[in-house]
């Protein structure tokens, strides 16, 4: 069996990283990491040097992370927002982070289930195609024909 290390995550130092080494370790833009900082989708301020350039630290990271990938699966930026208020609220509102997290799930689940579904006719289709190529007769296959009117 194949083992796979885990490579430790690369350090930040104390003063926290350049929004261009933030942007490269998240793997988005720095457009991107000021428009979570503007829309509200942050849970904890950005930290700044006294030039006021951000400076970025280990729990901005994985927040940007939870971020993008919320979004990557279809979440809204209001409900991404939302998240982001409960959670810098702090405790007591862990149901209602909870069920905002199941919410999303179940639009996830049900893509997913959806794109089964249109990959199954994509697979009988390319094995459609397949089967007339090898036969050799694959002129065979419907084709349009525009009306003659």
């Amino acid at each position: 069996m194949l083992e796979v290390k885990r490579q430790a995550p690369e350090p930040i130092p104390e003063t926290g990283l350049s929004i261009a080494e933030a942007a490269r370790r998240t793997g988005v833009s720095a457009h991107t990491l000021r428009y979570y900082e503007r829309a509200g989708l942050v849970v904890t301020p950005v930290n700044r040097t006294d030039g006021g350039r951000r400076r970025y630290r280990r729990i901005d990271l994985k927040w940007i992370t939870i971020c993008t990938r919320l979004r990557a699966t279809g979440m809204p930026i209001r409900g991404i927002r939302r998240y982001a208020e409960l959670v810098a609220a702090g405790p007591g509102n862990e149901d209602e982070r909870l069920d905002l997290l199941v919410s999303h799930r179940d639009r996830v689940l049900a893509q997913i289930a959806e794109l089964r579904q249109n990959l199954e006719l994509i697979n009988h289709k390319i094995e459609v195609y397949r089967g007339h190529l090898t036969a050799g007769d694959a002129d065979r296959l419907w084709a349009p024909v525009p009306d003659a009117r």
